[in-house]
């Protein structure tokens, strides 16, 4: 397919799309772009706000919910998927930028927008689309359920069976775990956990110790299920459920004898979950992680859940104790830890109110094939999970922890499971005398307590596990295996843009290469020096590595694109990306675009460059594609004057990335792979019921097919191209 095709086609797209729910307010034109002295690529007009930017990402997957294309049960999922990012949004980001505030310490991005105009901006939009959120449940997304079996009985609605099974369970199972509080001088508001779901209770008399505060504070237990499914004896029909939400608040009067219960209202509260330690200022890196892994759960409050019909008195009163402002309370119809719905979807088994399942497929080079090493030494191999299996990944580091003439294998952890295969075959590896290196990052968010003990099981084995560089989170996904073959010591190697994580290769769109290039290799054991050892940078043949050689490369190529096309020659750039920020590669993209290099990016989540600013970025086109599967895979496609240049990388377009991580970029060679990568990167950019574009004021709007065009869904299409399935969904 033609490049002018694709371009054509984007911008049909564009003019039928309709716009996104409720946009962020159109900003003033950027001077840049009326003035007639070169543009100021430094004007906060052309940035958008990184947090807000993330945030509109998380409102195209709340979108999702709405379409009714889906099966519901993935609306529910989209709409619970929202819930969970919210959360980790709020941890982090909300968090980061309350702490700026607290310790005076506020730093303005290129978008010139200041913390506190952010958090101002943040709490407008997600008030609005945390009612919308649960308007979806209520009206549309439970009502379904409903029609097709599935209910969430509310206590309203409880029959006399019902009613008697529920306080049975209350009984056995509820009251015996829980430790109501009475607020009074000798029990002052006690410290909650982290997103805990708990209970403000109204009291009214006088307690065997004469006391009557009347208030108290009852946690739910965290050890039982949020959901508990109704015995099919008692369900009338149907899947029924409830919640034990309801449950506690059903029977709160016995957890108060001889109390009277004015009130009972649910509420949840977000504290800052970032760790804040200084890997400069420990010895033991794992020993400080594990006491910081702890204070996690009691961080600073930044957001309270709270029901909508708790009382003004109530609601005031929580604020206080966690020294919250009103902006900062969400009032709910309905559970406030949403996200424990998933218990739903993991205890219904009912296949056909959720996407078809599919078989990854094998390539042809590896599907018969006993020896991985040969195939690998003829060919490389290049797979797109989760379309492609990322069983030949695990089956070749199993190979290689059985296969004697396998010496030593190196490879990097970041996130890859509790229950990880990637782990059992390493550990095979070291028990049976082959030197296993593996380097960890700890730090890895949110999966610091799994990668401790798999650290520590690594190292019981008897492997040689290395925490990385300090101050540097070691990002990058590479394995390498040496192998005797005769009287050569062989490399082979394993490169790709996303974690040794199984689970995740079933969920995100992620590229692997197989590959035994010598340069390449040699590389990848340079790197793992560089890792494990000390010296000075040592110089690679072909692949890039953040922090020193990955930005400088990006930047170099981008600016030979911008001379071809300043010199009149064809020039295009296609990256397919997960986040922008990075100013000095947003910079470089916008002068590409003014010397008239033609410009997609497909970025899935923030993006702080402006596209279609006339006289600046008016090349530039940016999507995002929302669906079944994450998008995760980065890929950097240079013209490079009729001779293309692929990368396929670790890395986005990020500070974080490029200035502060060890990440790999890594060339894609071969006329076969490098027109396979071209070819799928054109069926993203023809995606026209998927995708969302990014307009210059900020919004997304989504693509949709005129009345004369077939629809185009790129993950469906690569599902009946890789794995022949897919052709019914949506």
């Amino acid at each position: 397919m033609s490049t002018d095709v694709v371009r054509s086609s984007a911008a049909r797209d564009n003019e039928r799309a309709e716009p996104a729910r409720n946009p962020p307010a159109e900003p003033a034109a950027p001077a840049s772009a009326t003035a007639s002295a070169p543009p100021d690529l430094n004007d906060p007009n052309l940035y958008l706000n990184r947090e807000l930017s993330q945030l509109q990402f998380n409102i195209r997957v709340l979108d999702q919910a709405l379409d009714e294309s889906k099966p519901i049960l993935e609306r529910l999922k989209f709409l619970l998927i929202f819930s969970s990012n919210l959360d980790e949004f709020f941890e982090i980001r909300v968090a980061g930028l309350k702490s700026q505030i607290a310790f005076d310490h506020e730093i303005v991005g290129s978008d010139g927008v200041s913390p506190r105009k952010a958090l101002a901006e943040i709490s407008e939009i997600t008030h609005k689309q945390i009612e919308r959120q649960y308007a979806i449940l209520n009206d549309r997304i439970l009502p379904e359920l409903a029609r097709n079996g599935i209910r969430i009985v509310r206590r309203n609605e409880w029959s006399h069976k019902q009613k008697l099974w529920v306080r049975r369970y209350f009984r056995n199972e509820v009251a015996p775990l829980v430790t109501p509080i009475g607020l009074d001088p000798t029990h002052p508001f006690p410290l909650l956990v982290n997103k805990s779901l708990n209970f403000i209770v109204q009291l009214e008399g006088t307690d065997a110790f004469g006391r009557d505060s009347g208030l108290a504070i009852v946690p739910a237990p965290r050890v039982l299920p949020r959901l508990i499914r109704l015995p099919d004896e008692v369900s009338e029909g149907g899947e029924n459920f409830v919640l034990l939400s309801s449950i506690i608040h059903a029977h709160a009067e016995e957890l108060f004898p001889g109390m009277s219960v004015r009130g009972c209202y649910q509420f949840r509260l977000t504290r800052n979950a970032d760790l804040t330690i200084d890997p400069e200022d420990v010895e033991d890196l794992a020993r400080a992680l594990r006491g910081e892994l702890y204070s996690r759960r009691f961080g600073d409050a930044v957001r309270l859940e709270v029901a909508d019909n708790c009382p003004a008195e109530l609601t005031d009163y929580l604020l206080r104790q966690f020294g919250l402002a009103a902006a900062e309370m969400y009032e709910v119809n309905g559970p406030v830890n949403l996200a424990r719905l998933f218990g739903l979807i993991n205890k219904t088994d009912r296949p056909e109110l959720q996407y078809p399942t599919f078989t990854p497929s094998i390539p042809k080079a590896l599907k018969k094939a006993e020896d991985l090493f040969q195939v690998i030494g003829r060919q490389d191999v290049l797979l797109l999970h989760p379309y492609e299996s990322f069983a030949p990944v695990v089956d070749l580091l199993h190979q290689a922890a059985k296969d004697p003439s396998v010496l030593a294998i190196k490879q990097t952890l970041y996130r890859s499971g509790a229950n990880s295969e990637i782990v059992d075959a390493l550990v095979d590896a070291a028990r049976a005398g082959k030197e296993v290196t593996v380097v960890i990052e700890l730090r890895a968010r949110f999966d610091e307590e799994s990668n401790l003990s798999l650290a520590s099981r690594l190292q019981q084995a008897g492997a040689m596990v290395i925490y990385g560089v300090v101050g540097v989170k070691t990002h990058a996904k590479l394995m390498l295996i040496q192998r005797r073959e005769g009287e050569e010591l062989v490399r082979y190697a394993h490169l790709g843009t996303g974690n040794y994580h199984t689970g995740n290769a079933r969920l995100y769109t992620d590229y692997s290469l197989l590959t035994s290039d010598q340069a390449l290799c040699e590389d990848v054991h340079k790197l793992f020096s560089q890792l494990t050892g000390m010296g000075k940078l040592l110089q690679m043949k072909k692949l890039l590595h953040a922090p020193f050689t990955l930005k400088k490369t990006l930047l170099e190529l981008i600016a030979r694109e911008t001379a071809h096309a300043a010199a009149g020659k064809p020039a295009q750039i296609i990256f397919k990306i997960n986040a922008v920020t990075d100013a000095k590669m947003i910079r470089a993209l916008y002068k590409a675009s003014m010397a008239g290099v033609k410009i997609d990016l497909i970025v899935r989540g923030m993006c702080c460059l402006r596209p279609g600013v006339p006289g600046v970025s008016h090349n530039i086109r940016v999507r995002s594609i929302v669906g079944r599967f994450l998008e995760h895979s980065r890929v950097y496609c240079f013209a490079n004057n009729g001779e293309e240049q692929f990368y396929l990388a670790s890395a986005d377009l990020m500070e974080r990335n490029l200035d502060r991580r060890v990440e790999t970029g890594f060339p894609i060679e071969g006329k076969k792979l490098q027109a396979r990568l071209k070819k799928e990167l054109e069926m993203y950019l023809c995606d026209n019921a998927s995708a969302w574009l990014l307009q210059p004021d900020g919004r997304y709007v989504r693509t949709k097919p005129a009345a004369s065009q077939p629809a185009r869904n790129v993950q469906v299409q690569l599902l009946e191209k890789l794995c022949g399935s897919g052709a019914n969904e949506a």
